[in-house]
């Protein structure tokens, strides 16, 4: 790595966890990404990039886009997709100690691409791990098991009270991904964790399915 012998270097995973004789092999594993710094708070000189493999459930093949609870006649499934994608914006703000700030945007210009919905938040943000496992179907964020960090971390589910915007409108905890392929063919997460420097992205299509 062309590394003098009197120079310090630490090694980070995507999440800025230093890898020590401890934790190797916790952290250390196979198709991990690691950063090789010189101190665990370096600014990035340039964007990585990462390509996350993972075996997706069958559902996500043979019901992107489908909702289990409007499949009914007479439902109007819209209403419910972007009910999905504000969840997610709820959770993520549900311990803001400011303002909670959640904006839907409708973007019909060239800039991406295609006509995109846009939910905007200033919640805490997710870690590069966290957002990795977004992408994994039918993961309920209440079921959890096992070392799996949940993109709803530290989220405190509200007590129950009639569905509202104070209260948590996911039915399944499996729905932003499909009200993302209902609404639209990709779905693109960037987040910036509270307590960190770095952005991460995750670009998720059907085409990648």
């Amino acid at each position: 790595f062309g590394i003098a012998a009197d120079e310090n270097f630490v090694i980070t995973t995507t999440n800025r966890k230093e890898i020590t004789e401890d934790n190797f092999s916790e952290l250390v594993q196979d198709g991990v990404t690691l950063y090789l710094l010189q101190s665990v708070d370096q600014t990035l000189l340039s964007a990585t990039k990462e390509r996350i493999d993972f075996l997706p459930h069958y559902d996500t093949l043979v019901k992107s886009g489908m909702y289990e609870y409007y499949a009914s006649e007479g439902q109007n499934p819209l209403p419910f997709a972007l009910a999905e994608l504000i969840d997610n914006s709820l959770s993520a703000t549900s311990r803001n100690t400011g303002i909670r700030s959640i904006q839907i945007k409708l973007l019909f210009d060239d800039s991406h691409g295609k006509p995109a919905v846009a939910v905007v938040d200033n919640g805490r943000g997710m870690t590069s791990k966290q957002l990795n496992n977004w992408a994994v179907y039918r993961l309920s964020k209440f079921t959890r098991q096992g070392d799996f960090e949940s993109d709803h971390s530290g989220y405190v589910r509200p007590l129950p009270v009639p569905r509202s915007l104070n209260s948590d409108i996911s039915y399944f905890g499996v729905g932003g991904k499909q009200a993302v392929f209902f609404v639209g063919q990709s779905a693109r997460m960037i987040s910036k964790p509270a307590d960190s420097q770095d952005v991460h992205e995750l670009v998720l299509s059907k085409e990648d399915f």
